[in-house]
């Protein structure tokens, strides 16, 4: 089965980071696929052999098949001898030479996503310090993979993109509220996204979504001018905006003022009004 490019990239940067900060010599992980209750481990780190790489663990099974039933860390000493797991997965850790071992869930929206293991070639104890590490790497990949999936959600809302045409017009009301709401949101989103490819598709429909081909000739508005006046026209105060844009309510005032100034507007709503007939806003 197909591993998703974007959710396994993710997994990957958190076994970077399990490695650094653990200083386990060893690291490999994977998603659970789609409609299955296994893990299919895709992305190895410091490991020497192909013996885990493409290894299906069924849940239940094995130390991160109990991590995924369980939805907690878990840990052995000894991998080979422990009698805390069963042990269908003997001959390919012993491949790579694995002793002391653990694995930790990557719990999205209560549901078990993907598994991250770190090892040791020596049979010794894992600390709790390193474990609270690998468990803080899982958590980055756990709020990468939140973001991913709020902006696939954005974009399924705001798709299909070339139906721009039957786009609800001004007049529609309700519906032209939504794609307000859908502008503002996949606005306040894209700055958060690490994925460059992710986030300019996400600023590509944000985009689309905007009144007629793009920005007409006239005042250039900065991009976080027209994050702030998006809010305002979603009807989010200062404070409103502030936190959905992460950033202090004086940073809002002041990127609101610049685009008033722009726009040669007096109030808030007057700017909304100018970015929309230039085609900043939907």
């Amino acid at each position: 089965m197909a591993v998703d490019a974007a959710q396994a990239a993710q997994i990957r940067s958190a076994l970077v980071r399990l490695r650094r900060t653990t200083g386990l010599p060893v690291a490999f992980g994977g998603l659970v696929e789609s409609g299955q209750r296994q893990v299919r481990i895709s992305e190895l780190s410091g490991t020497a052999t192909t013996a885990l790489s493409a290894l299906a663990v069924t849940a239940g099974n094995g130390l991160g098949g109990r991590a995924v039933a369980l939805s907690r860390p878990c840990a052995v000493t000894d991998y080979s001898v422990s009698r805390q797991i069963s042990h269908e997965y003997d001959l390919p850790v012993a491949a790579e030479g694995l002793r002391s071992v653990l694995a930790v869930p990557v719990v999205v929206r209560r549901r078990v996503r993907g598994v991250l293991y770190g090892a040791l070639r020596t049979a010794q104890p894992l600390g709790d310090r390193t474990l609270g590490a690998a468990v803080a790497a899982a958590r980055d990949a756990e709020q990468a993979l939140v973001l991913r999936d709020e902006a696939d959600e954005l974009l399924a809302a705001a798709s299909p993109p070339s139906a721009r045409a039957a786009a609800p017009s001004p007049a529609d009301g309700a519906a032209w509220e939504q794609v307000r709401e859908a502008h503002a949101a996949l606005r306040a989103l894209a700055p958060r996204i690490t994925d460059p490819a992710l986030r300019d598709e996400l600023l590509h429909a944000c985009g689309l979504l905007a009144a007629g081909s793009g920005p007409v000739p006239g005042p250039r508005l900065a991009p976080r001018e027209v994050d702030v006046l998006a809010c305002v026209a979603a009807g989010a105060t200062n404070g409103a905006a502030a936190e959905r844009l992460g950033v202090g309510p004086e940073t809002v005032k002041s990127y609101l003022r610049s685009a008033m100034r722009k726009l040669g507007a007096r109030t808030r709503t007057e700017a909304v009004a100018a970015a929309r007939r230039t085609g900043w806003l939907p």
